[in-house]
């Protein structure tokens, strides 16, 4: 049984210790609960892909508490620059060329030259990385391809047993992965839609990002076509539930159960959207998803659903 702990300077310093041991510890972030490990000691991301059941072609994002530590890990050009300053703390990743000085072992890059790197917003999470000293890799807090984790009780239900110490910070406020961008190309490419919003992004940048297609190698978290996946077959685009369906709502309708946002609010149906996943695949086997709007947030919101749904 792996014990749920509030967030505070005792708990912060057990969690830091498992850490120096090899171990693996959950944590809180604004995006979804991560599975933090020392991002240097290969043993500990071995013990990490195993928890999850994680393919360990798919790279892992190093988390940092400042700068200075990132700018150890990483090369940073004029624009990756630019992009740290304005968006970070907060959920965006930069993949980046390795610096010479970088501690991430290479397990935990999957032998890549570059490294995927972000400074989360949550105040825990960085406590606990400036606490440890050094990057920690941290991966949704679940098995490898499950809906990802953000309550404490999520991680508990997929991780009991297999980590040291789950810490509780409440739940997640964006509930959504961040946006991935690669800086290693020509020009910035997104690799993962997520919290921050492309448009957003491109607009601060000046230029369109350019896409990475299904043909290019994996390079950051996220880019399987079957990810999130709950147990339930999921339609989506769904004008309203058959028979036999769970469903799961978006603005205002008719047919009850379960609704993302009945406003109609993007950033709330994104903090909602793995909860509710969650909850209807316990009781249904079929989820009727309505349609989202492919815009803002609503991209990552779709990405994350197309995933879901995929089936090999």
């Amino acid at each position: 049984m792996t014990a749920i702990a509030p967030i505070n300077p005792g708990t912060l310093q057990l969690a830091a210790s498992f850490l120096r041991k090899g171990g693996l510890v959950a944590m809180p972030t604004e995006t979804v609960y991560g599975l933090a490990c020392d991002a240097s000691n290969p043993d500990a991301v071995a013990r990490l892909y195993a928890a999850k059941g994680r393919p360990q072609f798919n790279p892992l994002i190093a988390h940092v508490a400042s700068f200075e530590m990132a700018q150890a890990e990483a090369v940073f050009s004029e624009a990756a620059l630019a992009l740290a300053r304005n968006f970070w703390p907060g959920p965006l990743t930069l993949v980046l060329p390795v610096a010479q000085t970088g501690t991430v072992c290479d397990l935990a890059r999957s032998g890549l030259d570059t490294i995927a790197i972000r400074m989360p917003a949550h105040p825990g999470a960085r406590s606990l990385i400036a606490g440890f000293g050094r990057p920690v890799v941290a991966p949704s807090a679940n098995r490898s391809g499950h809906i990802s984790p953000t309550l404490a009780d999520h991680v508990k239900a997929d991780l009991d047993g297999k980590v040291d110490l789950i810490l509780d910070g409440g739940p997640c406020t964006q509930g959504i992965e961040s946006t991935i961008v690669s800086l290693v190309g020509d020009r910035p490419a997104l690799l993962r839609a997520g919290a921050v919003e492309t448009s957003v992004l491109e607009s601060f940048l000046g230029e369109p990002l350019a896409r990475a297609g299904e043909e290019d190698d994996i390079s950051a978290p996220g880019q399987l076509k079957s990810h999130y996946a709950p147990n339930a077959h999921l339609r989506l685009n769904a004008d309203a539930p058959e028979a036999g369906e769970a469903w799961l709502g978006f603005g205002p309708d008719t047919f009850g159960g379960t609704n993302l946002s009945p406003n109609g609010n993007l950033a709330e149906a994104a903090a909602n959207l793995f909860a509710m996943l969650r909850k209807l695949d316990t009781d249904s086997d079929r989820i009727a998803v309505a349609h989202i709007p492919d815009e803002g947030l609503g991209e990552a919101i779709n990405d994350r659903l197309a995933r879901a749904a995929h089936r090999e």
